[in-house]
């Protein structure tokens, strides 16, 4: 059956609706995705891909260049010459791969051969938020995508007089080496229903093992199926569907997916795209992007536009609801539930996002914070501790402390309450007082640290990421009025200084004994548990700013304000070599030691402001600005971290950044572009402009709020929900 086009408008307005919960304050009415370059991160190690998707959306329909290496996270690079095909779901600047779901290829000519790539040429290709296009010039095919939140739609107009051939090949998957893309499906079930019609049900692994269901629907009958010879150890199938097509013609492909089963699937499919007008969801799905983007009126140059909007789009295409339209979901212990708000998060990448990410969505998408943490609460239920990193509702412990309490603590404190603070406390003090994978109470109560001769990697790493959610625990306890848990764990936010040493004014490894680690080198990498060294993708030089809750106490540490300036300026003037032990290739983006592709550096330029010298932190956002961010495909200097990096350049180039990013408001630093304005709940809207900005004129002079000065250095988080005016005025020499 064919929808008319105003049917199919609203099935899928409805879908979207639902999913990005739009609001009439989100705006709409201006073409911002036009600013948005989805190519940007899309070489180097941005690890971005290009392809269409629906805000927060559980498919990302997108082209696979490569596969089996690092360099291919998210299955694009730019710079590569041929496409393998096109599957359903990516991640968005990772640095682990995985997804690459049901992987489709069109193609003409021989049905069996060698390679199904095809070359294309960089200028049929095509990408705005929620549409993907490029030729296939081998085959002389034009492909199109777009996608609702959980349907990816797929148009590919075949232009030769050759059979009309399509790969559907279930075995595809992002993944780490050769090996793997053999064996990483564990199990398939797969039924040719009709012609129309293929269904089923795959067990995949890799980053984390994980059940998904599809139901590929076509728009005309294929002719004819043939299955292709499997390689040794794979289980699932691929096909070689004909299609009856004369030249010009197109076919027309649905994907739908869920977690939960085949008929979770096909409900999806007929909820949000019944019909087959590939314009309408590429229309409607454009409109729900840009009611996002509207959130923020940017007045700049052209790049920054370009930069700020598509730092935006980053940062809204996840966390994914991977909840079918009815709520259901698969949770982490492989039990399928049914979320009250039709809304179950995953794509959680708390390490990276709780820094600046997860502070911005509390500002630009308040109506999905409160099920952000019910997902958190609903995952602590199902496995025994808070979120560390999930994908497609599992976790993959990829990193390292449980950073869902300070996204959790600070959404409290920010005066969220869809959510029952009472099971999110007892799921945090559960998370920080019972081992789990990468949490050893017991040693680090015992010693006040995690020795390193009894943890082989990361023990200084974890110890300091550990104490920042003890630090967030005590905020939630306090407020709760908890005072004994408030006490034992402000106490143990202190434990940073039991790793730093007072001799090299590092934060150093200890042993049982409390012996320092000898020798010692400030500037050896290292990342993994198994690495036998004692950072987390990072070194002493780059670890030791990391408290964030108590920036005074550790300014105290290494010696006084004056003391605490120059080392920290040195951060910045050293060697920018990169050397260690395990896996180090996401310390990129140096500037001396500092290290802005990589997140435990993110606060550290604005910690000048507490030791006196804001000017300093002013030049720095500026070079970081400049140089690690840029309008290009590898304008990108580390992976963006699903959204992560894209988040500290926003709130950076408004001028202020969550420097302790739980319930502590906003450091200021210095605004890059000439005017923001955020438009917020209730018909509000917060201002913010930078007067006098120019290249020369990088200093903050003075800051007002509302047309009153603004003592200090710190901006609350109310002041920018009451809606309000932030002028900052520049000059060309810093102020002293």
């Amino acid at each position: 059956m064919r929808l008319s086009r105003v049917a199919c408008l609203a099935a899928v307005g409805a879908a979207l609706s639902a999913c990005t919960s739009l609001r009439p304050w989100g705006g709409g009415d201006t073409d911002l995705a036009e600013y948005v370059n989805p190519f940007i991160g899309c070489a180097d190690n941005g690890h971005t891909f290009p392809g269409a998707c629906a805000p927060f959306g559980l498919v990302q329909a997108s082209p696979d260049t490569g596969n089996c290496t690092w360099q291919y996270c998210s299955g694009y690079m730019y710079h590569d010459e041929a496409i393998g095909g096109f599957s359903q779901t990516h991640l968005n600047g990772t640095g682990c791969p995985d997804l690459g779901d049901v992987q489709l290829q069109p193609f003409t000519g021989e049905a069996e051969r060698e390679s199904y790539r095809s070359a294309y040429r960089k200028e049929t290709q095509r990408a705005k938020p929620g549409y993907y296009a490029v030729t296939l010039d081998d085959f002389d095919v034009a492909v199109e995508l777009t996608a609702s939140p959980r349907v990816a739609f797929h148009k590919y107009t075949y232009r030769a007089s050759a059979p009309a051939r399509l790969l559907v090949d279930l075995q595809h998957g992002i993944v780490s080496g050769k090996d793997a893309l053999r064996n990483h499906i564990l199990a398939s079930d797969v039924t040719t229903e009709d012609k129309f019609t293929i269904s089923g049900h795959n067990q995949a692994r890799a980053w984390v093992t994980r059940h998904y269901y599809y139901v590929v629907k076509f728009d005309r009958p294929y002719t004819a199926i043939r299955q292709l010879t499997p390689q040794p150890g794979e289980k699932a199938p691929r096909y070689v569907l004909d299609f009856d097509l004369a030249p010009g013609q197109a076919l027309q492909v649905k994907v739908a997916l869920s977690t939960v089963s085949v008929d979770g699937a096909k409900r999806n499919l007929e909820a949000e795209v019944p019909g087959w007008d590939f314009e309408a969801v590429r229309s409607q799905t454009r409109a729900s992007w840009n009611a996002l983007l509207a959130r923020a009126e940017v007045q700049g140059t052209q790049a920054q536009k370009e930069n700020f909007y598509t730092s935006l789009y980053h940062l809204f295409i996840q966390p994914n609801n991977i909840a079918d339209v009815d709520g259901q979901y698969r949770g982490a212990d492989d039990k399928v539930l049914t979320a009250p708000d039709k809304t179950y998060y995953s794509t959680l990448s708390l390490w990276d996002t709780y820094r600046a990410a997860h502070p911005l969505y509390t500002i630009l998408t308040p109506e999905r914070v409160d099920g952000f943490v019910n997902t958190m609460v609903a995952h602590h239920k199902a496995q025994g501790y808070m979120p560390i990193w999930t994908l497609w509702g599992k976790e993959n412990h990829c990193m390292i402390a449980n950073h869902s309490v300070p996204v959790i603590v600070d959404a409290y404190l920010k005066g969220f309450r869809g959510f029952d603070a009472e099971a999110a406390f007892q799921g945090i003090k559960t998370s920080l007082t019972v081992n789990h994978p990468k949490s050893d109470w017991d040693v680090y109560t015992k010693y006040g640290y995690l020795p390193f001769d009894l943890i082989k990697g990361e023990s200084v790493s974890r110890t300091l990421e550990h104490v920042y959610d003890d630090a967030c625990a005590a905020q939630f306890a306090r407020a709760l009025g908890k005072s004994e848990d408030a006490a034992i764990f402000a106490k143990r936010a202190e434990n940073y200084k039991n790793v730093f040493c007072p001799e090299t004014r590092f934060m150093r490894g200890r042993d049982t004994k409390g012996n320092w680690r000898t020798p010692f080198d400030p500037f050896k990498l290292n990342h993994g548990e198994g690495s036998g060294y004692d950072y987390t993708e990072g070194n002493a030089w780059q670890y030791t700013w990391h408290v964030q809750h108590d920036p005074e106490g550790l300014i105290a540490l290494v010696g006084g304000r004056e003391a605490f300036v120059e080392k920290l300026s040195s951060l910045f003037k050293q060697e920018s070599k990169v050397e260690g032990s395990g896996f180090v290739l996401d310390v990129s983006g140096l500037i001396g030691q500092y290290a802005h592709g990589n997140e435990p550096s993110h606060h550290v330029a604005y910690f000048f402001n507490y030791a006196g010298a804001p000017w300093k932190t002013q030049e720095l956002i500026r070079e970081i600005c400049d140089t690690q961010y840029k309008n290009k495909v590898d304008g990108l200097c580390g992976n963006d971290d699903c959204g992560q990096m894209s988040a500290w350049y926003i709130f950076s180039a408004m001028g202020f950044y969550p420097f302790n990013p739980c319930g502590d408001g906003y450091v200021f630093g210095a605004p890059q572009i000439e005017r923001v304005t955020l438009r917020l709940p209730q018909g509000k809207t917060f201002t913010v402009e930078a007067r006098g900005l120019s290249q020369a004129n990088k200093y903050v002079r003075r800051v007002s709020l509302n047309g009153k000065p603004v003592d200090g250095f710190k901006l609350a988080h109310a002041d920018i929900m009451s809606g309000g005016r932030l002028v900052f005025e520049m000059g060309p020499q810093p102020v002293r």
